[in-house]
């Protein structure tokens, strides 16, 4: 399942956010191999992903800004 919301994203652990960003990206590969074109599945991990990167950025970030 590939629906991650922001909610469950901050709950997660650092180390519990990259494990799920590998899966994702494993999944959306997978998702492509069956698929020619793009459906409703592969957008919807695609997004999961960059959720994923988007907050993992912004934490990096906050941690220098607090420093």
């Amino acid at each position: 399942m590939a629906v991650l919301k922001q909610k469950e994203i901050i709950k997660m652990a650092e180390k519990e956010r990259n494990q799920k960003l590998l899966e994702l990206k494993l999944e959306l590969v997978k998702a492509n191999v069956t698929a020619n074109k793009t459906n409703a599945k592969t957008k919807e991990i695609k997004r999961a992903i960059s959720r994923l990167i988007t907050f993992s950025k912004s934490s990096k970030r906050d941690k220098l800004e607090n420093k």
